[in-house]
C-alpha cells in the first residue's frame, strides 16, 4: 500500500474526511491504492512518499497548475517576493499592477479586488451584487463552492444540486433562513432561466453561471440572460475560475459576444500559488466599500507576483494554444482506443479540460479498473485529463498508449464477466461520502 496510503489512515483519524480538498481525496480514485500524498513535483511529474515517479494525466493541482508543478519562472517571481518580505504594514504594488493587467484584458471591467481562493471570490462576488441591488436571491448554474449561499439550495431539497456536478451536497450547519435564496437553473436552458425571473420577480441580486464548463453555451441562452439582467437590473455574475486562461488570454467569455458585470477568477492564473480576483464594472464594484469585505491576506505578495509571472508566461509561450492542441489530441486518443477495444465511451468538456465516461454497465468499477491499470504503468489518472503546458507530445503519446493498454484489460473483463475480481481494492466512490 505504500507509505502515501500509511500517511493516509492517519490522516483520517486526524483530518475529519481525510482531506482538506474533496477532490483529492484517495476514495475519489483508487481506494487503499492511490499514493495520497507527494514528496515532490515537477513539471507534469510527481514522486510520492516512496520514490516512484507518475507522470500526472488526471487533474493537475486540481486545475491550478496550467504550466506545469513548479515552474522555474513563476517560482522565480516568487522566491523574489519571499526574499523581499511577503507580508508588511503597507502594500505591495503588485496588486496595482496585477489590476490594471486584468482590466487591460477585459476593457468591459473598470475595478478589481481580491481573495485567495475560488470559493471565497464567489461569495464576494455574491456580496457585492446583494449590496448592490439590496436584493436577496440568487439564481444560478453549475458548481461554485462551499460557501452557505451556495449550498442553502438544499435546504429546499436535497437534489436541488445534482446535475450541478457534486450531487446530494449536505447543507448541516447553513443557516435555515437562507432557505430559498439560492436556486439553480439548468445550464442552455433559457425557458428555465425565464421562468425563475419571472416567480421571483424584484426579489433577484444576481444570476451567477460559468460561461462554458463542458459544453459551449447557445448564442440564445447568453444573450437571453444578458438581456434579462440588464433589464431587471440583475447582476450578472460570470465564474471564470475553471475555463479561464485555458483557451484564450483572459476569460473564457471573451470568445463571446456577452460581457457580464463581474467575473471571478482563481486557480490557473497564479499556477499553483493561492490566489483570485474579482474584476467587474465600476458602478457595481465600487459598492464594495459600503459593506465589509477585508482580509489580512488578501495583501500578501506572493499571490499577485505569482499571477504576473503566470501571465506573462501565458501569453509569452501561446500556453492557451498548446492547451487546445493537446487537450483536443486526448479527446480523440479516448474515442480511438475506445473504439479499438470495442468499449464505448462518451467525451465531453472543452479540449484543456476533457473528461470521458464508460457508456457501461457499472461505470464507477470500469472507472477504478481504469485508474488502477494506469497506476502500474506509472501514470496518475483517471476519467479525466486536465492538460498543463508541461505536458508535451512524448507525454500525450506514452499516454495514448497506456489507455490503450487499460482499455484493453477493461474489455477484456467485460467479456470474461470477472471485472470486479481483477479490482485490487475497493470501487471508487461517486462523489461526497462519508468515510466514517
Amino acid at each position: 500500500m505504500g507509505k502515501g496510503q500509511e500517511l493516509y489512515k492517519k490522516a483520517k483519524k486526524l483530518i475529519p474526511g481525510g482531506t482538506q480538498l474533496l477532490s483529492k481525496r484517495p476514495e475519489m480514485f483508487l481506494p487503499e491504492q492511490w499514493p495520497a500524498y507527494y514528496e515532490k513535483a515537477k513539471g507534469c511529474e510527481i514522486w510520492d512518499l516512496d520514490g516512484k515517479k507518475y507522470t500526472d494525466t488526471s487533474y493537475m493541482g486540481i486545475g491550478a497548475n496550467i504550466l506545469g508543478y513548479a515552474d522555474e519562472d513563476v517560482n522565480k517571481a516568487v522566491k523574489e517576493a519571499v526574499d523581499k518580505g511577503n507580508m508588511s504594514t503597507l502594500n505591495c504594488p503588485e496588486e496595482v499592477e496585477l489590476a490594471e493587467r486584468l482590466v487591460k484584458l477585459h476593457p468591459w471591467a473598470g475595478m478589481v479586488r481580491y481573495a485567495r481562493t475560488g470559493g471565497e471570490a464567489v461569495a464576494i462576488a455574491v456580496r457585492i451584487a446583494r449590496a448592490k441591488t439590496e436584493k436577496d436571491i440568487i439564481l444560478f448554474c453549475g458548481y461554485h463552492g462551499w460557501h452557505d449561499w451556495y449550498l442553502s439550495t438544499n435546504l429546499a431539497d436535497d437534489k436541488a444540486l445534482d446535475g450541478h456536478l457534486i450531487p446530494g451536497l449536505n447543507p448541516l450547519g447553513v443557516p435555515r433562513g437562507l432557505k430559498g435564496t439560492s436556486i439553480p437553473f439548468a445550464y442552455n436552458d433559457p425557458e428555465s432561466f425565464l421562468n425563475l425571473v419571472e416567480k421571483h420577480r424584484g426579489k433577484i441580486a444576481a444570476v451567477v453561471m460559468e460561461p462554458i464548463r463542458n459544453f459551449a453555451p447557445s448564442k440564445e441562452f447568453l444573450e437571453t440572460i444578458r438581456k434579462t439582467t440588464e433589464k431587471e437590473g440583475i447582476v450578472f455574475i460570470f465564474d471564470e475560475i475553471t475555463a479561464a486562461w485555458r483557451q484564450n488570454m483572459g476569460g473564457a467569455h471573451l470568445a463571446f459576444t456577452v460581457r457580464p458585470d463581474i467575473a471571478v477568477f482563481g486557480k490557473a492564473m497564479s499556477n499553483g500559488y493561492p490566489m483570485a480576483a474579482i474584476i467587474g464594472k465600476d458602478d457595481v464594484m465600487d459598492v464594495a466599500q459600503d459593506t465589509f469585505i477585508s482580509s489580512t491576506y488578501w495583501t500578501e505578495k506572493i499571490g499577485p507576483a505569482a499571477s504576473l509571472a503566470t501571465l506573462d508566461k501565458l501569453a509569452k509561450e501561446k500556453v492557451p494554444e498548446h492547451l487546445v492542441k493537446t487537450g483536443f489530441q486526448i479527446q480523440e486518443g479516448w474515442k480511438a482506443m475506445a473504439e479499438k477495444n470495442s468499449l464505448e465511451v462518451n467525451v465531453s468538456g472543452i479540449a484543456p479540460l476533457g473528461h470521458f465516461g464508460f457508456k457501461h454497465k457499472n461505470p464507477l468499477a470500469l472507472k477504478t479498473l481504469f485508474v488502477q491499470e494506469m497506476l502500474e504503468q506509472g501514470f496518475l489518472a483517471t476519467t479525466g485529463f486536465y492538460v498543463s503546458f508541461a505536458h508535451k507530445q512524448e507525454h500525450v503519446d506514452s499516454y495514448i498508449k497506456a489507455v490503450d493498454k487499460a482499455f484493453a484489460s477493461i474489455s477484456s473483463a467485460l467479456k470474461a464477466g470477472d471485472l470486479e475480481k481483477r479490482l485490487k481494492g475497493p470501487i471508487a466512490h461517486p462523489g461526497f461520502k462519508r468515510l466514517t
